[in-house]
């Protein structure tokens, strides 16, 4: 996990860029309990988002889970190569595996997320 992740407790990361934009995915953590994934939603480019908001699905054999804007902002860009290639998610969850880019409408909102350290003991602290 890379240090300048922050997490939200909905198992969301964010990382900012240099462009002022930011990078969204989920967890290595989420990707593991959702299992054997065989769709996704991702949401539209253009689309204004608040912070805890459904913004798309991920189905596993298991079950559809919604996964949420960690931030308040616009979509920017959506991974479409993402769900011809869910395996990626499992590969590489903080690379390749990113989901969207968003602008925030404040760049300080993602500073209130949780760091790595905070996640990994959420994480930890939860039932299997």
């Amino acid at each position: 996990m890379a240090a300048d992740l922050r997490f939200a407790k909905t198992h969301e990361w964010i990382r900012p860029e240099g462009d002022g934009l930011a990078t969204v995915g989920i967890s290595a953590y989420a990707v593991e309990a959702l299992t054997d994934l065989v769709f996704m939603q991702l949401p539209e480019v253009g689309r204004k988002v608040k912070a805890g908001e459904s913004i798309g699905e991920i189905e596993s054999v298991k079950a559809v889970s919604d996964f949420y804007a960690p931030v308040s902002g616009e979509i920017v860009e959506v991974n479409q190569a993402l769900p011809n290639a869910l395996e990626t998610l499992g590969q590489d969850p903080y690379g390749a595996g990113w989901l969207v880019r968003i602008r925030p409408d404040d760049a300080a909102e993602a500073a209130g997320l949780l760091d790595a350290a905070a996640y990994d003991s959420l994480v930890k602290s939860q039932p299997h």
